[in-house]
This record gives C-alpha cells, structure tokens and sequence, in this order.
C-alpha cells in the first residue's frame, strides 16, 4: 500500500504545478485564475525508488459570504490531514499572507500530520530570504523556498518527506497472511456501502476477528462465508463516523483508494437511483490502475419501477464501462437483501482470474495463430512482427510481448489483443497487463 502524501493551499499558489512537476506529468490542470482545480486529482509519483500517492486538493476556494473561508477550507485540510503521511502546505511567495492561507495554517496546526510549509513562486534563489521572513507568522514550522516552475528546492523536499515514510517491510507486512480474500467496498457517497456492508456480514456469517489495518482507526473485518475468509476492506463510512467530514467526496476517494490497495477484489457501489456517473467511472479506473479485480454492483435496483428505468441504467453502464468490458454486473437491493449472496462467487470467481497463471507454450499458440489469421501494424516499409511472448506476473496477469518495433504498438492493436487474449483464456473480472519490450535482430554482417 502507498503512503499518502497531500497539497493543500488556498486557489492559485500553485499546487497544481508542484504535484506535475512531483509527478512528473502534466495532466493536472493549470491556470492562472482562482479555484480551477475543483476536482481532487490524484497521482502515482516516486522518489529515491519510494512510490508514493500525491493528492492534489484543489478546490480550497473563498466564497464571497459572510462565512467567508471556514466550510470549504477546514473540510478540505481535515480531511487530507486524515489520510496523509505528510502534507504539503503550499503559499506564495510574491504576494505574502492573506487571510485564506490563515485559516488554513490554524487548521493545520490542530492536526498531528508532518507539515511542510512551502514558500512558492520563489524563482531566485539569491532574493528567496527577503520573502521567507513573514511566513514565520503562521506558526506551522520554518517555511522553506520552493519554486514549482523551475523545481527549485523539490528535490531536497521529497527527501525529507519520503524519510517519514513506514518501512516498505512494515507496509507489505501490515495485512496477516491468513489466506483471507481481501474485498473493497467502494463508490461514491450514499450509494449503500454501508449497508451492504452490513448485509453481507450480518448475523447469519461467522465474524471471525477484527483486524487493525494500515488506516489510522479503520478495521478490516474477517468473515467466513460457506467455510471460506473474507477480509472486508475497510473504506469511507462503512465501520464507524470518525469525524463528521467522512461523506464529503474528497475523504471518500483517499480512503477508497487506500482500500484499494490492500484489496484483491473491488465492489463498485453504484446508485441504480442515478445510474453509473462519471465519478463511478473514476472510482472504476482507480481500481483498474491498480490492478484490482472489479465486481460492479448495481445498489437499489428494487427502487426502479419501469422498464425504460432498468434501461437507462443498463445504459449509462455500457457508456461508462468501457475500459472494463470484462467487468460482472450484478443487480442488488441492500436493503431488502436481493442477490447479496451471489457476490461471494462473484468476487471468488474474479480472485480467481486475477491470479490465472497461462503456461508460455499456450500463449504462443495463440502468437502464431494471431501472426497468420490476424491483422498487423504497418508503417511504410515497417511491419510489426511479435516473436514471443511470455507471462511475466499475476494479480493482475501480466505479459510481455517481445516485438521488432515496440512504438508500432498502437492503443488500438493493444485492445484487439486484449480481446483476443481475453477470448483464448477468459480473465473475466480482472485487467491484465501487456507489457511490449523490443527483441533485437541479429545481423551477420553488422552483429559482432
């Protein structure tokens, strides 16, 4: 599981640019006006071999009322103090204090998380004391001079902040190997995790004991069902109100994308009220990414009266899922306990895909029969040709192709042999990984 690391600041110091030149991308979005960033963004980074989830809090924004900072401000910081290993608390530099970056500094404060305070927009190293002095006045430690631009002062940061990291034997270990299989219950707020949490363990299973997992205050419950363990995944609002800020959206996707982490197989709750939104799709992608079998679980189905109800939920499922095809549907009522029992094989089933192992002379089977019945990529006189390929890792399946010219892979010939694989050997309930690396030629004349 990674460590959590979280920006926060009020509008425009430039957060955005720091987690992209942290993250080494580009995708966050940035802008010189205030409160651009309103969704929370988050980012696989690395550092000294130390991979961590950088979450941008974009959203810490004024309104112009009487109450003028206090809701959106104190919900945002408290909420990535929750979560973080280390937060990044970012001003800047050429404009001084102002009220916003005061109420954030009281806030941090109160919380017992490293805080970094980061001086930004100090692009000359030369002048960078003039500015420092006054930050002192916000109490939250020695400001340190930064420039996200430029990436001044970002190297010797994240070697202080990736020292507070756990040992990377702590995290591996934090889950007892107990031969459990691990399930993440995830979606957005008030679709039913919770009570379909509590269906699923209610009192007709064996709760056999509660673990203390890797969140600070969450429980993974241990159940057996039909003589085999389950490890419910702790996420946002399923065990217990920790503070009154766990429905807010930004706390739900941090805790959800920490469950998914420790999880083998992922629940996607959705609202069959509303159908599968975009922020359904998001969540979806989270687990995707990360390697998590998905299980998609259409919650309230019993509230839908009609039949062009079920379709347009049927819908917007098809709109949504289209980077996991191989995902199962279930249609469920948590609280009348309609098709709850059907998930333990679900989950089973997509465990069980997620850990396929295909033997190499299978796989090459199928690599002749593509090279002589299915297309290829050709560029002028270069043709792909793929001469073999092997399974290099499970949970997820991973496998590596050995071809001529790995940049003739196109996103759409890596999709027909998905399907293809996918056809040959099912993986259904779980992403795979095609990994394509160049296998050189030999040549008589110039090889020696």
């Amino acid at each position: 599981m990674k460590p959590v690391v979280a920006v926060v600041g009020r509008p425009n110091v430039g957060k955005s640019t720091l987690v992209n030149r942290i993250a080494q991308t580009s995708d966050a979005i940035v802008h010189e006006s205030r409160g651009v960033t309103r969704d929370r963004s988050y980012h696989d980074a690395e550092w000294n071999g130390r991979e961590f989830t950088l979450v941008d809090t974009g959203g810490i924004e004024s309104y112009k009322s009487e109450d003028v900072f206090s809701a959106p401000i104190r919900d945002q910081a408290l909420a990535a103090a929750e979560e973080a290993c280390a937060i990044l608390f970012v001003v800047d530099g050429t404009t001084g204090i102002t009220e916003e970056d005061e109420t954030v500094a009281r806030i941090l404060k109160r919380v017992r998380k490293p805080v970094f305070l980061l001086v930004n927009k100090l692009d000359n190293p030369d002048r960078e004391d003039e500015r420092l002095w006054e930050f002192y006045s916000l109490g939250v430690g020695d400001p340190l001079p930064v420039s996200a631009l430029h990436g001044h002062g970002t190297g010797d940061l994240l070697d202080e902040v990736v020292a507070l990291f756990p040992d990377e034997d702590e995290l591996e270990n934090d889950t007892p190997d107990d031969g459990a299989l691990s399930i993440a219950i995830i979606g957005r707020p008030n679709a039913g995790k919770s009570s379909l949490f509590n269906k699923m363990i209610g009192s007709d299973r064996s709760i056999v004991s509660d673990v203390a997992g890797t969140t600070r205050d969450a429980i993974d419950t241990v159940v057996e069902h039909a003589g085999k363990l389950y490890r419910m995944v702790d996420t946002a609002g399923i065990r217990k109100k920790s503070t009154v800020y766990e429905n807010i959206e930004y706390y739900s996707m941090v805790r959800g994308l920490r469950a998914i982490d420790r999880a083998d197989v992922a629940l996607l709750v959705i609202d069959s009220s509303t159908g599968m939104t975009e922020q359904d799709q998001k969540v979806a992608n989270l687990a995707i990414e990360r390697g998590c079998a998905l299980v998609i679980l259409l919650n309230k189905w019993d509230l839908l009266t009609s039949d062009n109800e079920r379709e347009h939920v049927m819908e917007s499922v098809a709109r949504r899922l289209t980077l996991a095809p191989w995902a199962n549907v279930l249609r469920i009522s948590a609280l009348t306990g309609r098709s709850i029992d059907k998930i333990w094989a679900l989950a089973d089933s997509a465990a069980a895909a997620r850990a396929t192992r295909v033997s190499t002379s299978a796989l090459n089977r199928l690599l002749t029969d593509m090279r002589e019945f299915g297309h290829t990529v050709v560029d002028g006189k270069r043709r792909l040709r793929m001469h073999y390929v092997t399974q290099t890792g499970t949970k997820p399946p991973t496998f590596t192709f050995f071809v001529n010219h790995t940049d003739l892979v196109s996103d759409s010939y890596r999709r027909y042999i998905e399907n293809r694989m996918r056809e040959a050997f099912g993986f259904k309930g779980t992403p795979i990984r095609l990994r394509f690396r160049k296998k050189e030629q030999r040549d008589d004349k110039g090889d020696k």
